[in-house]
């Protein structure tokens, strides 16, 4: 092959991405950064975010509080306590809805298409998106847990398993958004991305423990509850929350009576499973 043919062909193929992981990193934290001033500059779409979460709690608190029996205890007290793990675990999964319909909006409007024309690493552009977006996540549910402790919600155990459980919530929704980002990929505008994002996340938050407790749901739904990711990371958290009300009996299935073990594999699987098909759609996305 001449020299002029090998220089065409390689004109052809464009950009190489650079290899190594410090190279990948580096390319993660430069459209975290993007990300993250992007959302800085549009306030409203981060406090959008913390305005669902808070109207849950209060919605939850006030109308449904004294009302929903949890173990043997209809006390309003011990239901707040129950109910916050399920908010906070909801409100990460959420996130997975603004995750998607974001990359969805990169990609209609064609940056996408520019930063794979970069030489980048293959994954750090939704990388760097899934990590501005944990970042945003954590911001939540620091706002959502002040709000908590003003609405009476309490811990009973000490600060170390308190940061574990908020760990576990953020590895969830970190798992999460990268479902987001495959739906975002997929479809071929941001709205689109935001109902099929939501669509999916209300039966799996509601089969589950996050707010009744999973005894009293019927045989069939039980059985889904108590096998539920979310479910699994919701009884993580009353457990290193110390939130567990009085009389409350922990069903037999093994991510029940093992909560913060599953939810790190739960959340580990659906990680490396959603994250190897981002990046494989993004590489052949148009």
């Amino acid at each position: 092959m001449s020299t002029s043919t090998a220089t065409d062909a390689a004109v052809k193929a464009g950009p190489r991405p650079a290899g190594g992981i410090r190279q990948s990193v580096r390319d993660s934290l430069v459209v975290a950064k993007r990300n993250l001033i992007r959302m800085v500059r549009i306030p409203e779409v981060v406090l959008f975010g913390l305005i669902q979460p808070v109207m849950f709690v209060i919605l939850f608190t006030y109308v449904f509080g004294g009302s929903i029996q949890v173990g043997g205890s209809l006390s309003s007290q011990d239901y707040r306590n129950f109910l916050m793990a399920g908010i906070f675990a909801q409100t990460v999964t959420f996130a997975t809805a603004g995750a998607g319909a974001g990359i969805a909006d990169d990609m209609h409007k064609g940056l996408i298409d520019r930063f794979r024309s970069l030489p980048m690493a293959r994954g750090a552009v939704l990388t760097g998106r899934t990590i501005a977006d944990l970042a945003q996540t954590a911001l939540t549910l620091v706002v959502l847990a002040g709000v908590a402790l003003l609405l009476g919600w309490r811990t009973h155990e000490n600060f170390g398993k308190i940061l574990a459980g908020f760990g576990l919530l953020l590895l969830l929704g970190y798992a999460f958004s990268w479902i987001g980002a495959l739906i975002g990929l997929s479809v071929r505008t941001p709205e689109a991305a935001t109902s099929g994002g939501l669509i999916w996340l209300f039966p799996l938050t509601f089969i589950s423990n996050a707010f009744v407790d999973s005894n009293k749901l019927p045989t069939f739904f039980r059985h889904i509850a108590e096998w539920n990711p979310f479910s699994t990371t919701v009884q993580a958290c009353r457990e290193l929350f110390g939130n567990l009300p009085p009389g409350f009996k922990t069903p037999d299935a093994w991510p029940m009576q093992h909560p913060v073990l599953a939810s790190v594999l739960w959340s580990v699987l659906i990680l490396l499973a959603f994250r190897t098909l981002a990046v494989r759609k993004y590489r052949s996305a148009s």
